[in-house]
Parts: C-alpha cells; sequence; structure tokens
C-alpha cells in the first residue's frame, strides 16, 4: 500500500503513522534492592544510578515512578542473615514479606511483583538447598521450599510472583501451592528461559548474591543451546505459567522471537545489569550518543516480541516517552 512513498521524503507525521513497533512506558517494570535499615540509599558502583534502598527509600521512589507514570515494580531482597536454606526468603517478618506490607500500604496501586529465588538468601549463594555430594542444587527441595516462599509473599500481598531459579517443575509446585491456600487468581511470570550468563556480574554487586563456590550451569540454560530454551518455556507454559521471560535481553533476540512464535503467552524480556552497565559506561567514555542507543535497543525488544521489558533504565525511558 505505501510503496509509492519515497522512504526519505516521508513527512514526519506520515512517517511516524507508518512506525511499526511502538514503546509505551506500561511495557516497563523496574527492579528494586531492598536491605533492613532506615534511610539507606547507596548507589552500586558497578550500576550507576541503581542503588540498594531501605524500605522507606523505596517508599519514596514509588512515588516518583508514578509520577513518571511506571506501575509495575519487581523487588529483590538483601537479608541481615544469611544461611544454608535461605529462612528469610521464607519467613513472614523477612525482608521482601515485611517490604511488599509496607509497599502496598503506602501505594496500593503500585503492582507488587516478588522475585522469588534463593541466592540471595542463602551464605552459598545458590539458588536453593545445595548437595554438597552431588555438587549442585537439590531440585526437589527447592521446591518444596519455592512454594513455601510464594506463599508468604502472596499473603504479605504481592501480586505476582517471579521464580527464577529455573528448577525444573518450579512452576507445578508454586502454582499449586498457591492454589491450595486460595491464591490461585495470583498469575506467575516464569524466567523459564534463563541463560547461564557473563552478563549477571553487577547484579551481583547490588543484590550480593554471587555464589561462594561454584556456579549455576547445572541448572541455568546453556547460551549455546537454541532448541533447548525453547522447549525450557514451552514447558513452563504447559506447567501454567501465565508470562513467559528471556534473561538476558540483548545477546538473545533470536531466542525471544523464536518463543513468541511458539508459544501464545505474553513474553517479558529481562534487560540485565551488564547490559545496563554497558550502556552507561559507554555514555560515561563518550564513545556512543546514549540516548539513541537506548532507545534502539528498547525498540529492539519489542520488534524482537517482547511485551514487557524489564529493565534499569525504565525511568529514564518514561521520561524520553
Amino acid at each position: 500500500m505505501f510503496a509509492r512513498f519515497r522512504r526519505k521524503r516521508l513527512n514526519p507525521v506520515l512517517r511516524d503513522l507508518l512506525q511499526e513497533t511502538h514503546l509505551s512506558v506500561n511495557d516497563f517494570i523496574y527492579p528494586l534492592f531492598i536491605r533492613s535499615g532506615d534511610g539507606i540509599k547507596n548507589e552500586v558502583d558497578s550500576m550507576p544510578g541503581v542503588f540498594q534502598m531501605s524500605v522507606d527509600e523505596v517508599i519514596k521512589e514509588c512515588e516518583s515512578l508514578k509520577d513518571l507514570g511506571i506501575y509495575s515494580i519487581l523487588l529483590f531482597g538483601i537479608p541481615d542473615v544469611k544461611d544454608s536454606v535461605g529462612s528469610d526468603a521464607m519467613c513472614e517478618h523477612g525482608i521482601i514479606a515485611s517490604s511488599i506490607r509496607a509497599i502496598k500500604e503506602a501505594h496500593p496501586d503500585m503492582f507488587v511483583i516478588t522475585d522469588l529465588c534463593f541466592c540471595e538468601y542463602t551464605d552459598h549463594g545458590h539458588c536453593g538447598i545445595f548437595d554438597p555430594i552431588l555438587e549442585t542444587v537439590d531440585n526437589d527441595i527447592t521446591l518444596d521450599n519455592l512454594a513455601k516462599q510464594a506463599v508468604v509473599h502472596a499473603k504479605a500481598g504481592a501480586d505476582m510472583i517471579a521464580p527464577s531459579g529455573m528448577m525444573d517443575g518450579m512452576i507445578t509446585s508454586i502454582r499449586n501451592g498457591l492454589d491450595r491456600v486460595g491464591y490461585s487468581h495470583i498469575p506467575i511470570m516464569s524466567y523459564s528461559t534463563k541463560f547461564a550468563s557473563a552478563y549477571y556480574g553487577p547484579f551481583r554487586d547490588v543484590a550480593e548474591s554471587s555464589p561462594s563456590f561454584g556456579d549455576r550451569r547445572s541448572y541455568q540454560m546453556n547460551p549455546a543451546n537454541r532448541k533447548e530454551a525453547i522447549l525450557e518455556s514451552l514447558a513452563d507454559e504447559k506447567e501454567g505459567a501465565d508470562i513467559l521471560m528471556v534473561k538476558p535481553a540483548l545477546a538473545y533476540l533470536d531466542i525471544v522471537r523464536d518463543i513468541k512464535e511458539n508459544s501464545s503467552l505474553p513474553l517479558a524480556v529481562y534487560n540485565v545489569s551488564g547490559e545496563y552497565s554497558m550502556l552507561k559506561m559507554a555514555e560515561k567514555a563518550g564513545v556512543i550518543d546514549y540516548n539513541r542507543v537506548l532507545m534502539e535497543t528498547m525498540i529492539g525488544f519489542k520488534r524482537a516480541g517482547a511485551d514487557i521489558i524489564i529493565s534499569y533504565h525504565a525511568k529514564e525511558v518514561a521520561k524520553f516517552l
């Protein structure tokens, strides 16, 4: 229909009318990192503009987010005490459960999503109960604990649960756990295809979640495996996930497109810490037009098939939009 137009001569209004991919502030979820205390707002050296905050500061941050039109947040907790099983994650008085209640009291219109994992809560930094004989996470015991964690978060007022540990069967376990106690209405956004990626480095600084030994390659995805990546997400869809996710985003846009073409579920991408820090450092070095590269990257996520973008850039993008 539009073949008769010379693209280089298009009126700017018509060019915008013909644009195929659009960003909205409603596409974004903003991650927040909470620790105990008052008046704490510690910037992370490897992630300029990202902070560890006490819940009183998070409540202030929520007000700023709403002023920008951002109403969805993803919570990560940094407990005072860590142990081998991540007890704080399953405690109704733990850092996340307490924070959910405080945020919901101050901002009942905020949509609160909780990251469901144990790496921030265990003293060994792995995503569940570690089996020293097998030298990996005990998948089945961890499933029981994930269900307990999900119920604690739901009771505290979480609007959505986002399990990130890549345990086999985690969606079934969490869904059954929530349903048994009357939370069948709570949706699950699964980190359904999560790669064992080097892009997570700065996140481990802000979340204080680096493994004290070994790595997570036994339960996260091999970056080289495309077909397995698709199957992982489709398996979570069969188990009852409501939203699928690819993490990281930038180096895996082919996987985003593959999953989008094989599933009818909404699809999220996590624009991870390493991707964020690379742009920030390039901006600091003066080697890129930061604003243009940022927006081009976000459009790339949407064009590949993402319906939702979890990003530390969300506030900046909202200002541009």
